[in-house]
């Protein structure tokens, strides 16, 4: 049996005369995760979170002995520590993963690096100077590496440093084409990573990378359309309203298709936010205001009986 999971074989046992035993087996092969997962699952998960503790403790450590370390001895120490991790993740003789992990280790030293040069010789610079450099520093890093990880933090590197230009730089310029700009650029990854996985089933792009681009997408694209309703910009409305219409059409059209009730219950919430505020924009009367939440209620109710009837057809298919 390949590509099944635990509902398939539930079905096959209830409609053949396959023993307990044999089902039971199943489950074993196809479902349950062997001792070899968990061993990985562990050993991966352990990595990760010490090099996370030392990247932590690193910073503390620059923190606490800051008025006591030299310049150059401050410089020094986190230069080390980089060309070091970077010799590991180079020349260390180990699977691919914990490679990319170091990786991703070491590009969080160089937002280390660039803090401390930061403080050291006291630029004087803005805080989007800081995360470009950052950014531009990993991205060969990124590309080549293709670790769904390090590409998070790429994006959300990208997404930072974009708000504060808007913030320091831009301010003259509207939050709403800010959020928009960042609507699309955060979809990018996730309609690419979608596409691949459609197209190639050996090699998947995880699904927390793909709900976490998505989650983006929904977020910057709630609050660039609350900026339209809450600040009356008739310029930027139809812009958004089509962008919105059309990204969340296609996460719609996903969601059902492929079953994915994240993309569902993401867009549901977000149109219910959206509905919510352009009600109370609207009028912030009592009675709009029970208007508003009997609006939340019944759609709560009526998305809830839709999840799970939705989940009870796919459990008989």
């Amino acid at each position: 049996m390949k590509n099944i999971d635990r509902r398939d074989i539930h079905i096959f046992a209830r409609n053949s005369s396959l023993s307990p035993k044999a089902t039971q087996q199943s489950l074993k092969e196809e479902v349950y995760q062997h001792k070899k997962n968990w061993d990985d699952f562990f050993r991966f998960a352990l990595l990760i979170l010490g090099l996370g503790f030392l990247c932590l403790g690193i910073i503390f450590f620059f923190a606490y002995n800051w008025q006591d370390l030299h310049k150059f001895v401050k410089m020094g120490i986190i230069q080390g520590l980089l060309l070091a991790a970077v010799c590991l993740t180079l020349f260390l003789k180990t699977n691919e993963t914990i490679k990319n992990i170091l990786l991703t280790a070491t590009a969080m030293l160089v937002g280390v690096l660039f803090a401390v040069f930061g403080q050291v010789y006291q630029t004087g610079a803005n805080a989007y100077d800081f995360f470009l450099a950052w950014t531009i520093f990993i991205a060969i890093w990124t590309i080549i590496s293709k670790f769904p990880p390090l590409w998070i933090l790429f994006i959300a590197l990208i997404n930072t440093t974009f708000l504060l230009y808007f913030q320091q730089v831009a301010a003259d310029w509207s939050w709403i084409f800010a959020f928009s700009m960042l609507t699309i650029g955060n979809s990018i990854p996730c309609i690419i990573a979608i596409i691949w996985n459609l197209q190639n089933k050996n090699r998947q792009v995880p699904e927390y990378f793909i709900q976490i681009t998505a989650l983006a997408t929904i977020i910057c694209a709630t609050i660039s359309m609350l900026n339209v309703i809450m600040n009356n910009y008739p310029a930027a409305t139809p812009l958004c309203s089509i962008l919105l219409i059309y990204l969340y059409s296609l996460g719609i059209i996903y969601g059902l298709k492929y079953r994915k009730i994240f993309f569902l219950t993401s867009i549901s919430l977000s149109l219910m936010i959206i509905i919510s505020t352009f009600l109370l924009h609207y009028s912030e009367s009592e009675e709009m205001i029970f208007t508003i939440g009997l609006f939340n209620i019944i759609a709560v109710t009526v998305l809830v009986r839709f999840f799970i009837s939705l989940q009870k057809k796919h459990s008989h298919e």
